[in-house]
C-alpha cells in the first residue's frame, strides 16, 4: 500500500471529513447535521489559530482526520499540550496501520508546537480504540466527564 500523506485540511475537505466522522456505530447516530453547520465549525477553527483539522490522504481519497487543539495552560509545570479528537480512518482503510500513522502525525505537530503532552477522550464503548492506543504507549490515566449543554 502506498502511504498515506497528512496535511492540513482545507474548506473543500469538510463533506468528506463529516462522511468520516459518521463511518461508525457511534458516529452514525451523531453526525447527522446540515453541512452548513460543518463548514461553519471549520471556518471557526481557521480562526482561532491552535485549532486544526488534518486529514490522510491516499491518492486524492481522503482516508482519515483527526483535529488536533493545542493548548497553554500553568498545570503540570505549565505543560503546552495538545487534544485530538475525532480521529477516524475509512472502514475500508481500517488495519491497514493508517490509524497508527496519524497517532505519529499527531505526535510530530505536537511535539513541533511546543507540547509536552497529548491527550485525548474515547468513548467507553470503544474497547477495540482503548487496545489501540495502549499499543501505541498511552495511559487511561485519567477519567473524563462530559455535560451537554
Amino acid at each position: 500500500m502506498t502511504e498515506v500523506v497528512f496535511r492540513p485540511a482545507t474548506a473543500a475537505d469538510v463533506a468528506s471529513v463529516v462522511t468520516l466522522l459518521a463511518d461508525d456505530r457511534l458516529g452514525r447516530k451523531r453526525e447527522q447535521g446540515e453541512l452548513a453547520g460543518y463548514s461553519a465549525a471549520f471556518d471557526a477553527m481557521q480562526a482561532e489559530g491552535n485549532n486544526h483539522l488534518v486529514v490522510g490522504t491516499f491518492g486524492a481519497e481522503i482516508v482519515a482526520c483527526y483535529q488536533i487543539t493545542f493548548i497553554s495552560g500553568l498545570s503540570l509545570s505549565a505543560a503546552r499540550r495538545a487534544q485530538i479528537e475525532g480521529v477516524r480512518v475509512a472502514a475500508a482503510h481500517r488495519r491497514q496501520r493508517i490509524g497508527q500513522a496519524l497517532i505519529h502525525d499527531a505526535e510530530t505537530r505536537a511535539r513541533a508546537a511546543g507540547c509536552t503532552l497529548l491527550q485525548f477522550t474515547t468513548n467507553k464503548s470503544r474497547a477495540d480504540a482503548h487496545r489501540f492506543y495502549d499499543r501505541l504507549g498511552f495511559t487511561a490515566s485519567h477519567i473524563g466527564y462530559k455535560k451537554s449543554l
